[in-house]
């Protein structure tokens, strides 16, 4: 599969609905993660973007293929997922998110973090 590399940047990965970033790449970057890290449970959340519901059950499919359960936690801020990652201990954690980027933008992991992880 051919994909826009410079999606992935430095802390995050961003790239633009469906162009850069679409339901197949989520998958991939859901089941990667879940792959490298052997986690027991990753929690996700995302916002009110009309892309984020989609790239949710494909993120969330990646990371179920790759044997680890998803902690859905719906409609969730960014500081709402860490405290959830570092209060109930799960593995890890994705936010799906466009933060502050034109509509068009969904950033995927805007906040992937580790275990113990509270922001």
């Amino acid at each position: 599969m051919k994909f826009d590399g410079s999606i992935f940047k430095a802390y995050d990965i961003r790239g633009i609905f469906p162009d850069q970033l679409n339901n197949e790449i989520a998958y991939r970057i859901g089941n990667g993660l879940a792959g490298y890290l052997k986690p027991k449970a990753i929690a996700v959340g995302r916002d009110m973007r009309l892309s984020s519901n989609e790239l949710f059950d494909s993120l969330a499919s990646g990371i179920l293929d790759a044997g680890a359960d998803v902690v859905d936690l719906g409609l969730v801020s960014t500081d709402g997922l860490y405290f959830a990652v570092g209060k109930f201990g799960f593995d890890g954690g994705v936010m799906i998110t466009a933060s502050h980027n034109p509509r068009e933008y969904t950033d995927s992991g805007t906040a992937f973090i580790g275990p113990g992880r509270s922001g």
